[in-house]
């Protein structure tokens, strides 16, 4: 890879860049579409997954094709004004309302962390250095994803030399790219202590049984407990979130590594957030981004249920 190509590729987050990547290898592959295409065949490309795909994984795949076109100097075909009309007809035709993640209660992130802390304590206990690292590992990865609003590639690229905590305090923590940032600046999160389900002290105590001093926070565990030096792999997540909370006793089948960030959203605003607070906490640049993580029918009831808790735990209040 020459250098021009190398800082092409950095330009486009991974995720992204493997999800397009499959999307053009469907259409060429898979349905046996033909490169650069005409808009007719992304028409009937379409028109044969409209009633097995979603809208949103329709216009993820337009936006891939467009893409290739684009990055190899040819016409886009799917900004045609027939590829635009037979999108329209297919999201009349086959309404579908958009799946979202269940926000994690956070009544179910207390359950699954007095589990977790059941379990540190006991493999402590019993010199079990693997059983320690799985269960401080995990209630890093829960405490922090939730109060940070984090997605899960974002926990994924979490580097100990980019975070700075203070017991009691609270801690800083630096994202150079992430979703939200187009321009790639770079971002700066800062999360309080807590007096319970803290993310700091949790933070603290993984990196302190895990002796890590720098690269990635979260890294997988082999089934003997040898901790790895990669970072844990953002499409593994969801799995490894659901395995952690089934531990738990919390039936997990519904959270998806976006509930972590729902859940803190639909909690920030039955707690009181204003909008704006919370757009600036999570990092959200419109409203309307925002108001897709909010789930207004849950009821997380009130914080100060929570042994030692304060009613606000969080609040609007607290400076971030």
């Amino acid at each position: 890879m020459n250098t021009i190509e190398r800082y092409l590729q950095a330009a486009t987050r991974d995720n992204t860049r493997r999800s397009y990547q499959a999307a053009v290898e469907h259409f060429e592959v898979s349905w046996g579409g033909f490169l650069p295409a005409t808009a007719d065949s992304i028409a009937r490309y379409l028109v044969d997954h409209a009633a097995s795909h979603s809208i949103n994984t329709l216009k993820q795949r337009l936006a891939a094709l467009g893409q290739w076109h684009v990055s190899q100097g040819f016409p886009d075909p799917t900004k045609a004004p027939m590829v635009r009309q037979v999108l329209k007809g297919i999201r009349t035709l086959h309404p579908a309302e958009p799946r979202q993640a269940a926000a994690l209660q956070i009544q179910h992130l207390q359950q699954a962390v007095a589990v977790l802390e059941t379990e540190a304590g006991q493999a402590r206990q019993q010199h079990d250095l693997p059983a320690l690292l799985r269960a401080r590992r995990d209630v890093a990865l829960l405490l922090i994803g939730f109060w940070r609003g984090f997605r899960g590639d974002e926990l994924a690229r979490l580097q100990v030399e980019h975070i700075q905590a203070q017991a009691g305090r609270g801690m800083s923590i630096y994202l150079p790219r992430s979703k939200g940032d187009r321009q790639a600046l770079g971002v700066r999160h800062q999360a309080p202590a807590l007096k319970v389900l803290c993310p700091v002290q949790a933070y603290l105590q993984w990196i302190e049984v895990a002796g890590i001093a720098h690269g990635p926070v979260f890294r997988k565990l082999d089934r003997w407990g040898n901790l790895g030096d990669q970072a844990l792999n953002s499409n593994s997540l969801i799995a490894l979130l659901r395995r952690i909370l089934e531990r738990g006793g919390v039936p997990a089948s519904l959270y998806t590594g976006h509930s972590l960030r729902r859940g803190f959203a639909t909690w920030a605003t039955s707690n009181g957030w204003e909008l704006k607070a919370l757009m600036n906490h999570v990092g959200w640049k419109d409203a309307k981004s925002a108001l897709r993580y909010i789930d207004a029918s849950a009821s997380f009831g009130e914080l100060a249920v929570l042994e030692g808790a304060t009613p606000s735990l969080l609040g609007p209040a607290d400076p971030l």
